[in-house]
C-alpha cells in the first residue's frame, strides 16, 4: 500500500488547469525542469536558512506533487511524450528527492550519515522501480510517502525550538523501509517480467 493509489484522483481535480497550461504552450519538460531546480533551490537554502523556514517543506512537497502530475498529464495527454522528458522526469525526481531530504543531515538529532544512507536508499528504490518491464510503484515508502514524512518532518521542525532525542531512530527505521520498498519493486517487476 502506498499513497501513490491516490493519484488518479489528484489528477481529476488537476485536470482542467493542465488543460489550459497546454493551451498557453507550457510544455512538460518546462514543468519537469522547474520543479528540479525550484526543489534542489529550496533544498540548499533550508540547509542554511533558520528553522521556521522549513514551514515551506511541506507547502513545497505539496506543490511538487502538483507539478510532478502535471508534467506527466502534459506529456501523456497533450502529445508531448518524448525520451528527453523521460530522462529528464527520472533524474529530476532524484535530484529533487536528494535536495529536500539534504536539510535533515543539519538538524539534531538526526545523524547526517543515516540522512545520507536515507537519500541513497530513495535513489536505489526508484532505481528499482524503472528497471523493470514497466514502472514499478510499490511501497512501503514509495515518493510519495516520503513526501509525506519529510513534509510532516519539515513542519515539525519549524514549529518546534528543538526535537525529542528519540527521533534519531526514525532515519534508520526509514531506511529499512526503503530497503523493502526496493525488494518489493524487484520481486514485483520479476513476477511481472515471468507473466509476459
Amino acid at each position: 500500500m502506498t499513497l501513490y493509489a491516490l493519484k488518479p484522483r489528484f489528477q481529476r481535480g488537476l485536470r482542467p488547469a493542465v488543460r489550459r497550461l497546454a493551451a498557453a504552450g507550457v510544455t512538460a519538460n518546462q514543468v519537469t525542469v522547474l520543479a528540479a531546480l525550484l526543489s534542489v533551490a529550496l533544498g540548499l537554502a533550508l540547509c542554511v536558512l533558520p528553522r521556521a523556514a522549513f514551514a515551506l517543506l511541506p507547502l513545497w512537497l505539496l506543490l511538487r506533487m502538483a507539478l510532478n502530475a502535471v508534467d506527466g498529464m502534459l506529456a501523456r495527454e497533450h502529445g508531448q511524450q518524448s525520451r528527453l522528458g523521460a530522462y529528464l522526469n527520472e533524474l529530476g525526481d532524484v535530484l529533487s528527492d536528494a535536495a529536500l531530504a539534504l536539510p535533515l543531515a543539519f538538524v539534531a538529532p538526526f545523524d547526517p550519515r543515516w540522512v545520507a544512507a536515507f537519500i541513497f536508499l530513495g535513489l536505489l528504490s526508484e532505481f528499482a522501480g524503472v528497471l523493470g518491464p514497466a514502472r514499478r510503484y510499490e511501497g512501503p515508502l514509495g515518493k510519495s510517502d516520503r513526501a509525506l514524512v519529510l513534509g510532516a518532518l519539515g513542519l515539525w521542525i519549524a514549529l518546534s525550538p528543538e526535537l525529542p532525542g528519540w527521533l534519531a531512530g526514525l532515519m534508520p527505521l526509514l531506511c529499512a523501509l526503503l530497503l523493502l520498498t526496493t525488494v518489493n519493486r524487484v520481486h514485483q517487476g520479476l513476477k511481472a517480467t515471468k507473466g509476459a
